[in-house]
């Protein structure tokens, strides 16, 4: 089994890559957005939200590590200047490392204004309805460069198996094109 986790800045593409590379692969994708849009509604963007967001997640990886699946596809918004984030990343990726899955990392980053552009798209707002309110998804955007630090530094992530696509000027399935092409999938 492979585990791909795919991450990068808000806005960045990281699901439409995802749904690009699924398809072009017959992994499943789980974005980040299937378990924040599930509970928002009942929690709002609260911390209870968040913790029963990666609660979620964490069980279903696990129950995912242990099938036949040809793979698992996932996106998630790592803060690198958070040390919960590092310790969120080794403990999924841990849960499929110790089932012998093959854990490969992608990191998407793209200019800002191309990342205004693609917070608007037809697509991200069809998949995830927390951020058809355009106004405040774009402040979110733009403030959480303030507050976080969103791609790695350089020689920052150490993994075997790690990717770093600049796609301000790619489709979504010339990425998961380079990504099949890097990890021979």
């Amino acid at each position: 089994m492979k585990f791909v986790l795919i991450f990068g800045p808000q806005a960045v593409g990281k699901m439409t890559v995802g749904q690009s590379l699924a398809k072009q692969t017959g992994m499943k994708l789980l974005h980040n957005h299937m378990t924040i849009d599930l509970l928002e509604p009942l929690f709002g963007f609260t911390p209870e939200m968040w913790r029963l967001t990666h609660q979620f997640r964490e069980e279903i990886f696990k129950s995912f590590a242990t099938t036949d699946e040809k793979g698992l596809i996932t996106t998630f918004v790592w803060a690198f200047n958070m040390k919960e984030d590092w310790e969120f990343v080794e403990k999924i990726c841990d849960i499929f490392k110790n089932q012998g899955a093959e854990i490969y990392l992608v990191e998407l980053e793209a200019d800002l204004d191309e990342r205004l552009k693609r917070n608007q798209t037809a697509n991200r707002l069809e998949h995830k309805p927390t951020k058809r309110n355009i106004k405040q998804s774009e402040e979110e955007l733009l403030s959480s460069m303030e507050e976080m630090r969103l791609n790695s530094a350089e020689n920052e992530i150490k993994a075997e198996n790690y990717i770093r696509i600049n796609n301000t000027n790619l489709s979504p399935d010339e990425v998961a094109g380079k990504i099949i092409a890097a990890f021979q999938f």
